[in-house]
């Protein structure tokens, strides 16, 4: 018996420095990868695409009505996903990172089916006083070598009215603990329909893992969104997306976390703006001691003096605030051993 498990001991070790050594070594690939499937739920499935941390994947994504580039629809779900990517060695109590290299519209048209705001956005009873309109068109017309959209067909008041492009994915995610199936429209620590402008062309995202693999989903779009997406929807289209996958091992901070260029982004998902609110800042605080080793007084010195909120969601069945802080500040911080 003491013989066996040595020798079983033994093996699992050589197998881990080979796989280690082999991950070391081999040259990262590029998927380009069609889909032919899509998924409503954040959940099991079974994987599209198995792929190894360093791996890049080129693909597409339906709009949240399902329907595709050449405006033809694919799927009748909300949301529909394009995945689930299985990546290999990640695994319960690790990150998966997911960098967006690419994250493009590839259509003319947009669709922004609310054209009223969030009851929970306003003052009690205030919508009652307003008189009723006739609803118009939802549809933008997206200009991409101005970089702006606008209304297709506008009222009078909005015939110069136009915003900037930004596109974004409403929907990232791996998923969820315990292995539930959870609809598309819902969010939580497994990321999922964040709907957060942050998640953008350049951006990276941190999620913890709870399945072998992942299982990593994207979708939902958005040629752009305002905060809170106070009408339900934010400006709905597809996508070119283009992202490559890493592992930090056994490590997580138990909530997504988004970096970019400018800031880091931890969220904060609850039931209410001061659950989602207090979540974000512990999660901002538990990362500050993890990586810069700050006691609390010098992260009250921190986060005081430095900290922002943005309120991304507030119609989803989740309340979703991020708090995030700019990396120029973080970078006058002392390392010490």
């Amino acid at each position: 018996m003491a013989n066996s498990a040595k020798c079983f001991a033994i093996c699992l070790w050589m197998s881990v420095l080979a796989h280690t050594s082999d991950a070391a070594t081999r040259t990262p690939r590029t998927f380009d990868f069609e889909p032919t499937q899509f998924y409503g739920l954040f959940g099991p499935a079974k994987p599209v695409l198995n792929i190894l941390p360093g791996d890049t994947v080129r693909t597409w994504t339906l709009d949240a009505e399902g329907f595709d580039s050449q405006g033809v629809r694919r799927k009748t779900l909300v949301n529909p996903q394009t995945g689930p990517f299985y990546i290999e060695t990640a695994m319960p109590g690790d990150t998966l990172v997911i960098r967006f290299v690419r994250i493009r519209t590839n259509r003319t048209t947009a669709d922004m089916y609310g054209d009223a705001l969030a009851a929970n956005a306003l003052e009690p009873y205030s919508l009652r006083r307003e008189t009723p309109v006739v609803k118009g068109s939802g549809t933008w017309t997206l200009d991409t070598e101005r970089g702006v959209a606008r209304l297709a067909q506008p009222s009078q008041k909005l015939t110069q009215f136009e915003v900037p492009l930004q596109p974004m994915l409403g929907c990232v995610g791996v998923a969820p603990a315990f292995g539930q199936s959870l609809r598309t429209v819902n969010l939580g620590a497994y990321g999922g329909n964040l709907d957060y402008s942050g998640v953008h062309e350049g951006a990276t995202v941190y999620l913890p893992v709870f399945e072998p693999g992942a299982l990593l989903f994207i979708g939902d779009g958005h040629a752009r969104q305002g905060d809170g997406e106070l009408t339900g929807t934010g400006l709905e289209t597809s996508m070119d997306v283009e992202f490559t996958v890493d592992v930090i091992k056994g490590q997580t901070l138990g909530q997504p976390r988004i970096e970019d260029a400018e800031f880091v982004m931890i969220s904060g998902i609850g039931g209410s703006l001061s659950d989602a609110l207090q979540l974000a800042t512990s999660g901002m605080v538990r990362w500050l001691k993890d990586t810069y080793s700050l006691n609390p007084s010098e992260i009250a010195m921190v986060l005081g003096s430095s900290i922002r909120y943005d309120i991304t969601e507030i119609v989803d069945p989740q309340i979703h605030v991020v708090a995030k802080v700019r990396k120029d500040s973080l970078s006058r911080i002392t390392a010490t051993n």
